[in-house]
């Protein structure tokens, strides 16, 4: 068990690696006192966002751990608090350096591409590592203190707890930042590019800023979030897992180990990959960005190789771990297919005909979206489980998340490309810098889409592997399908992530609208603001988002903790079982055509914008338009937050099962028996 010292010291040293990141985008030039002052005015406002956001978790984290403390155990409680304080650090840290590396990216692109890339690009890794590096890094040496404090039983059974808390803080943070971004989003849309014909990201438009904050409040912190829950929450599956299948008590700490040291391999792959990224004079954004997740997966799998073939002495696992990685490659890559391309153009094309036409080709172009991966996710649960049983399929989920370091970089570069455009139009700068700008954002646009696949492919293998972990602690032998409760589970959990889609996408709608009226109003009673000779209030629509998107996230995050109690409790655990699997089965197709459709319908709009089709100011960009506003809280609110959804309630699941079973115990004797 010495050997865990390795795996935080991996830790360590990325967390060392992010510093030297971070002073490097620090130092760059942030450009003219114009561009600082915008860039000053998105941090504030992604600050005051988060501080009130954090607030209202700290509030939900304290109850819940005192449930835990009470109801399970002090150590459980421990590491649930101490889970959600990695992840709102993560955020916290990501958001500081996304922030301040937009101004940057304008100033470095007046200079060249490659500087731009380079810059925005080591602003994105800075999340992407740090959510791995302090995941692996507190988890292991928490882990380590429990197993020399209480042994390993006892030690794997309270850890899950760490992963509960990083689980409900990314919810609350997927829900409240998407639903903020997008209200912003679809409000500056409307209003600026429908009713009042100015360009994306105008400074005229009160509503801009709110939209630029939210670019980093949904991608930058919401994605990190989302992304580090998986990935502790693999780790963890097989962690649990190992101890309670392996027969004796060196196999189940080589078991334990192996989780560890292949997450560690991903983190020294991650790094290496980021120094692949904008090597170049003369670079393709996006081709540089999907050659460093390539190297990166490469190096992974040659590490874990010889990991199990010279360390474990079975290649067995490995298999597993490979083909982990090759699911979510491939359901990368497919949300990239279905996003880009062909695709594209036939939902653009279908946008001469009226934002119906729209809307009905980006629907089937996410439906479609959903086959290739679920079939790939299907074949890996069959060669993983055949090579390597149940904890192969732990092992599987955690090689398809050990490269998290590069895919959350490569999405998190994402808002700073764009924040860094919408720098650029509004502080004037000239069209060749906002070329470089817009090219950069096209690529994240699509490297957002393959970050946006991982994510629900991990979902699903990361929920597949607690689930896996639940039956095992739940002691449940086989799940009938046959059996009434069974059946009804599986009913109630397939319509969980409905209902909840339903309630992000409301709440999407409800401040959209605040923010129309708002936008509508200044416009209307300001003097001079459509002339450039007065500024907007920008404050206004950041506080009307902010409010709204944290009083949304309260009712989701909290039913998605009472649902599985409620239901095992009094129903019993076979019952929550069917619940789980039922909202495993269709939250994972949901997220993914979520995901695809909103990204294929706003690709196809900036397709339009580029010249295409007539281009701007036309009857068909205003369909495009359409079809994006419709796409956007699909692929940035509901799709993302179902991810966390069949997460979490397997994780709290996994965590109350002892509690879960004595309740249940508790009503049958002395409630239906003495009835």
């Amino acid at each position: 068990m010495n050997l865990i010292i390795l795996p935080v010291l991996t830790g360590l040293l990325g967390i060392f690696f992010i510093i030297l990141l971070s002073i490097r985008i620090l130092k760059s030039d942030p450009g003219s006192s114009a561009m600082v002052e915008i860039s000053n005015a998105i941090f504030e406002g992604a600050m005051a966002f988060l501080k009130r956001e954090y607030l209202a978790i700290a509030v939900f984290v304290f109850i819940a751990a005192l449930v835990l403390w009470a109801g399970i155990n002090w150590p459980t409680a421990l590491a649930f608090i101490i889970g959600a304080g990695c992840s709102l650090s993560a955020g916290y840290i990501g958001m500081q350096i996304s922030t301040r590396a937009n101004c940057r990216t304008a100033c470095a692109a007046q200079k060249s591409y490659s500087q731009a890339l380079q810059l925005a690009f080591s602003g994105g890794a800075v999340m992407g590592l740090y959510v791995v590096s302090i995941g692996l890094f507190a988890l292991s040496l928490l882990y380590f203190i429990y197993y020399r404090y209480f042994g390993l039983d006892q030690a794997t059974s309270v850890i899950a707890g760490f992963s509960m808390g990083a689980s409900s803080v990314a919810l609350f943070a997927r829900v409240g930042g998407g639903i903020y971004t997008k209200a912003a989003d679809v409000g500056a849309d409307l209003v600026g590019k429908l009713e009042a014909g100015i360009p994306e990201d105008d400074p005229r438009n009160p509503a801009v800023i709110a939209d630029l904050v939210g670019d980093n409040v949904g991608d930058v912190a919401g994605m990190g979030a989302d992304l580090y829950e998986s990935y502790v929450g693999a780790i963890i599956s097989g962690l649990v897992i190992a101890v309670a299948l392996f027969p004796d008590p060196i196999t189940k700490i080589k078991g334990v180990l192996l989780c560890l040291l292949l997450a560690a391999l991903g983190i020294l792959a991650s790094i290496c990959g980021t120094f692949l990224v904008g090597a170049g004079k003369k670079v393709d954004p996006q081709a540089a960005l999907r050659m460093g997740t390539l190297f990166s997966a490469a190096a992974f799998a040659a590490g874990a190789f010889c990991l199990t073939a010279f360390w474990y002495n079975d290649l067995r696992p490995f298999w597993a771990i490979l083909f982990g990685l090759i699911s979510g490659l491939v359901t990368g890559f497919a949300a990239e297919y279905f996003t880009s391309g062909n695709q594209v153009k036939k939902i653009a094309e279908a946008a001469q005909t009226g934002p119906a036409t729209v809307i009905i080709a980006g629907m089937a172009a996410g439906m479609k979206s959903t086959v290739l991966p679920l079939v790939i996710i299907g074949l890996t649960t069959l060669i993983a489980y055949h090579f390597a049983g149940i904890f192969g399929i732990a092992l599987a989920a955690i090689g398809m998340l050990a490269i998290t370091g590069m895919t959350v970089a490569v999405d998190a570069y994402g808002p700073i490309a764009d924040n860094s455009g919408g720098i650029a139009e509004m502080t004037h700068l000239s069209p060749e810098v906002r070329k470089i700008t817009d090219s950069l954002d096209a690529a994240g646009n699509t490297t957002a889409a393959i970050a946006k696949g991982f994510a629900i492919g991990s979902a699903a293998l990361t929920a597949l592997a607690l689930f896996s972990a639940f039956i095992q602690v739940a002691g449940i032998k086989v799940i009938d399908i046959l059996q009434p409760q069974v059946i009804a589970g599986m009913l109630a959990g397939g319509i969980i992530p409905f209902l909840f889609s339903s309630q992000s996408m409301q709440a999407v709608g409800t401040t959209a609208l605040a923010v129309v009226e708002e936008v509508r109003r200044q416009f209307k009673e300001i003097p001079g603001l459509m002339e450039n000779q007065t500024k907007p209030n920008y404050a206004r629509c950041v506080d009307i988002t902010t409010r709204a998107a944290l009083k949304a996230m309260i009712i989701p995050g909290v039913e998605a903790v009472l649902i599985p109690l409620g239901v095992g409790i009094v129903f019993g655990p076979e019952t929550l079982a069917g619940l789980l699997a039922g909202a495993l089965v269709t939250g994972v197709p949901l997220a993914i055509f979520f995901a695809n459709a909103g990204g294929a319908w706003d690709n196809a709009k900036k397709f339009i914008e580029a010249g295409n089709f007539g281009g701007k100011k036309t009857p068909v960009h205003a369909a495009a338009v359409i079809g994006d506003t419709v796409g956007d809280p699909f692929k940035d609110t509901a799709g993302p937050a179902l991810n966390i959804l069949i997460k979490l309630i397997t994780v709290v699941s996994l965590v109350f099962a002892p509690v879960i079973l004595m309740a249940h115990e508790f009503l049958i004797r002395f409630f239906l028996v003495g009835k």
